[in-house]
């Protein structure tokens, strides 16, 4: 969430306390850790490997973004810098105008969320949270079929709430590599057949 990193750790704090957020930091460690071991084991040549990530625009600027996140310290784009290092091509995966519209939803949410909100307007901006949700799973999907090519491996990081592989069409086979907390469906390892 970028900016939105900072307000979100806030609200969990207030929400759920200091020591519960450091809990969650630590899951969050040991999940990066897990994926980066399940991919460590896969037997794949990362030269014929693509890497779709969850929040980052095609735009012409991604190896940039990923690498200034990386630096940041997000162990998410750590690992995807490390696979593109290793010979993997990281494509550009969401619309920008989606991710846009999502980022301003989800900062409404938050502000609505410090004053009183009937239930119909939370109720609607939920509404509208998942729709754009499932339009961005969908553009996903377009995506990686028009730049996966035959004989490729896509690598796709997804956070929980996304279904990519719902959209995607029966010539890619799907495997997720984790399906449970605290790995949950963060991952998908995508080839056409």
């Amino acid at each position: 969430m970028g900016s939105l990193a900072g307000p979100v750790e806030h609200a969990y704090r207030a929400r759920y306390g200091a020591a519960k957020w450091e809990e969650h930091v630590r899951t969050i460690r040991e999940m990066w850790r897990g994926i980066e071991e399940r991919i460590g084991a896969l037997k794949i040549g990362l030269r014929r490997v693509k890497v779709y990530q969850d929040g980052l625009p095609v735009c012409g600027k991604e190896e940039q973004i990923v690498r200034d996140l990386a630096s940041r310290g997000s162990l998410n784009h750590q690992l995807v810098a490390q696979l593109m290092d290793r010979g993997a091509r990281l494509v550009g995966t969401e619309s920008p105008e989606l991710l846009l519209r999502e980022y301003r939803l989800v900062k409404s949410q938050l502000k609505a969320g410090t004053k009183d909100e009937s239930a119909g307007e939370a109720g609607r901006a939920t509404q509208n949270t998942l729709t754009t949700l499932h339009e961005r799973d969908r553009f996903i999907a377009r995506r990686i079929e028009e730049t996966l090519a035959d004989n490729e491996t896509g690598i796709l990081f997804m956070g929980l709430a996304h279904e990519v592989h719902r959209y995607l069409a029966g010539s890619i086979r799907v495997q997720f590599l984790i399906h449970r907390l605290p790995f949950g469906k963060n991952l998908a390892v995508g080839c056409h057949a």
